[in-house]
């Protein structure tokens, strides 16, 4: 299960952003693409697994499904087409370039400062 090894590459950056922010991790927002060649479910499954111990322990994995785009060559048409058919929607040709659906992208990362200011009230 490859997931769980992008899931600790993907806390490494958490751990490194949390670093300079106050507050504890809330959640953390990624986006897939249909051909980053991961799962989404095993990934929201290692990630608890990944975290523990680190700065996004106890944390909230949102995914987001990204789009799947390509232009097509002969005719410069953008469109989505599915992820088993990357045919150009207007023309129909085959050549087409990928633009985006194969990423998997960190996209935020909330912290909760509440703990932070109940600490200040209280000094």
């Amino acid at each position: 299960m490859h997931e769980l090894s992008i899931c600790q590459s993907l806390i490494l950056q958490i751990d490194n952003i949390a670093r300079t922010q106050p507050g504890r991790v809330h959640s953390v927002r990624i986006g897939v693409g249909p051909l980053a060649g991961v799962e989404p479910q095993l990934l929201a499954n290692a990630y608890p697994i990944a975290g523990a111990g680190t700065a996004a322990e106890g944390s909230h994995l949102m995914i987001e499904q990204m789009q799947l785009r390509v232009r097509c060559r002969l005719c410069g048409t953008e469109s989505a087409p599915p992820p088993n058919r990357l045919l150009c929607d207007a023309c129909g040709d085959w050549r087409t370039d990928l633009l985006a659906g194969d990423e998997l992208l960190l996209l935020s990362v909330e912290f909760d400062t509440t703990e932070i200011a109940i600490e200040v009230c209280h000094v």
